[in-house]
């Protein structure tokens, strides 16, 4: 039975010389993986169409056996090709994929998951990287979740507190356009660092590059 979904590329390995493992992120199935055989291979009509953040539309044959899935054909939507200009982007995108890789299950369903690291891959080349989108994207998940903070029961400031709550309700361009100050910043850094720890048990790797914001260039 072949299937089809629309999807974010979320990492590729080898399979074998020719061949690649793809995982997704879709609405409808969450994260499964697909075989894509051949697409090394010049002449692979997947050539060039499977790579890290790519939005695509894809069809696949389930696997009876293993939950190694058959990919078939593959229409690129998106290529998002900003985040190969600059590492700062790079960055912040892998390691909002890491934390939904971590705190989901494989194969059950993410509309939401799947529409918020959309949205925040699209809003990222709004303007300069910035930390509140990753703490945004952070609060986010951590709310679909059913894991979102109570902020009147916390040591916060009361501004802090306010961005908090603006973190979790506005879309990503308005988050984008939020200034944090030094103070603020650096107890939205700890109150986060601590509540994933406590309920994800680790944080990915990644966080102290992605709120990182120097220049850097690829």
């Amino acid at each position: 039975m072949v299937e089809r979904s629309t999807g974010l590329i979320l990492r590729t390995r080898l399979l074998t010389e020719t061949s690649l493992i793809v995982h997704w992120l879709t609405p409808e199935f969450g994260r499964l993986a697909t075989v894509a055989k051949g697409a090394r291979r010049p002449k692979s009509p997947f050539r060039g169409k499977l790579d890290l953040f790519y939005l695509a539309d894809f069809s696949f044959s389930r696997s009876r056996t293993s939950e190694l899935h058959n990919l078939r054909e593959i229409e690129l939507r998106e290529t998002h090709e900003f985040l190969r200009r600059d590492l700062r982007f790079l960055q912040q995108a892998a390691y909002c994929v890491r934390l939904v890789e971590q705190a989901t299950e494989t194969e059950t369903p993410l509309g939401s998951v799947f529409g918020m690291l959309n949205g925040f891959l699209a809003a990222l080349p709004g303007g300069a990287p910035r930390p509140q989108m990753v703490f945004g994207f952070e609060i986010k998940l951590l709310a679909e979740l059913g894991l979102q903070p109570n902020v009147s029961s916390t040591r916060l400031s009361a501004t802090t507190k306010d961005v908090v709550n603006h973190l979790e309700r506005e879309d990503w361009p308005t988050i984008s356009a939020l200034r944090l100050d030094s103070p603020q910043y650096n107890e939205l850094h700890r109150f986060l660092h601590g509540f994933l720890i406590y309920h994800l048990n680790r944080i990915p790797k990644g966080r102290e590059a992605a709120l990182e914001t120097r220049i850097t260039r690829i």
